[in-house]
């Protein structure tokens, strides 16, 4: 069950590892190593780990204060009070399906994180998904210990980051300049009213991205709007729990609605609590396959609020101008966008304002 493993440091000198392995079935169950400097103490403590391990129920306890990384997130994803978010209970679902998770809290250590994170990375994502793995991931580090006792050392998460950026394992989201033509909205909106008309029950999602577009929303931000925050006469609207580095929860945040936004809404009927009663999975799927189909190359949902804040200093708003539109807090975050030159709103006389009008009273029947 116990080895003694002599390991010579880069001084000269020898220490020695006292390692014990426990299988059940041909599983391991259990494992934990120390190092001393005398091979007699290595012995010693060995054997009277061994005994101490062999006594009924020993292993169960131990277990039960170490558990593996799968127990600790689901433990995590239980416990929380705070609602996690599709995206965070998305990865932390996927964690578990990889070899880390099988490891206990007192096995892993920032070379068992730079292993997952190359695993991770051998499946064909980018570094920038895989920093959003570890940033996860990170937040359990930060709280198994203090909460609930659990060997789990964030120090070792924070050594691991460390390395993973500079091995080029991870690195840092990159700006994204796409933005959607008028000829590809265009294709899309049709797409999408031609669907509605087919299936009555799909989404009406030429509205949603009409509104997306217009008011520079987040996808999971437009499924929460509700009409009791709409302050229709004052052009804005509560925005609950709004994106921020630190914790959404509670970050309720008073947004203008740019008129062309706000007639959309206007031509939405009343049938539920929210505006936009529907699933961000669903209005996100929708969308891909509808830009599969159309053979429009890598354009995704969220390129619509980058069109919308482009819109805005375009038409020649200043950043805190945008800021009371997008919701940003920081301007320094909308700095990226300065680069555009005033060249006035492209949508001004866009065509889909009066079909999504006409339509209204059809599209949104159902």
């Amino acid at each position: 069950m116990g080895t003694i493993v002599t390991r010579k440091r880069k001084d000269g000198s020898v220490s020695y590892q006292a390692q014990i392995l426990i299988k059940r079935a041909g599983v391991i169950v259990h494992r934990e190593a120390q190092t001393f400097e005398r091979k007699q103490a290595a012995s010693a403590w060995l054997e009277k780990r061994e005994k101490s391990l062999s006594m009924p129920g020993a292993l169960e306890r131990i277990n039960a204060q170490d558990p593996t990384l799968d127990e600790v997130i689901q433990h995590y994803i239980i416990d929380s009070q705070r609602p996690l978010g599709d995206t965070k209970r998305q990865v932390l679902s996927a964690i578990q399906k990889f070899s880390i998770a099988s490891l206990r809290c007192s096995q892993i250590n920032s070379v068992a994180i730079v292993d997952f994170a190359k695993e991770k990375l051998a499946t064909g994502v980018q570094a920038q998904t895989v920093e959003n793995y570890l940033s996860h991931l990170a937040a359990i580090f930060v709280i198994a210990e203090p909460a609930w006792g659990y060997p789990l050392r964030k120090d070792e998460m924070e050594s691991a980051r460390v390395v993973t950026r500079r091995m080029g394992l991870t690195s840092k989201s990159r700006h994204r300049e796409r933005r959607p033509t008028l000829d590809e909205l265009d294709r899309l909106l049709t797409y999408f009213r031609l669907h509605r008309r087919w299936r009555r029950t799909a989404r009406p999602m030429q509205y949603i991205i009409a509104f997306a577009l217009f008011s520079a929303r987040r996808q999971d931000e437009i499924t929460r709007l509700l009409w009791s925050d709409l302050d229709e006469d004052g052009g804005r609207i509560l925005v609950r729990d709004m994106k921020h580095p630190e914790d959404k929860d509670g970050n309720h945040i008073w947004c203008d609605i740019p008129k062309p936004a706000l007639d959309i809404i206007r031509l939405i009927p009343r049938k539920k609590a929210q505006i936009f009663p529907y699933r961000t999975s669903t209005i996100s799927t929708a969308f891909t396959r509808a830009c599969k189909v159309l053979n429009i190359e890598d354009l995704r949902f969220h390129d619509l609020r980058h069109e919308g804040v482009s819109r805005l200093f375009e038409m020649g708003l200043s950043i805190p101008q945008v800021a009371t539109v997008s919701g940003h807090r920081s301007w320094s975050s909308l700095q990226r966008y300065t680069h555009l030159r005033k060249t006035g709103d492209k949508y001004a006389n866009w065509v889909w304002f009066e079909t999504l009008k006409e339509q209204s009273m059809v599209d949104l029947s159902a």
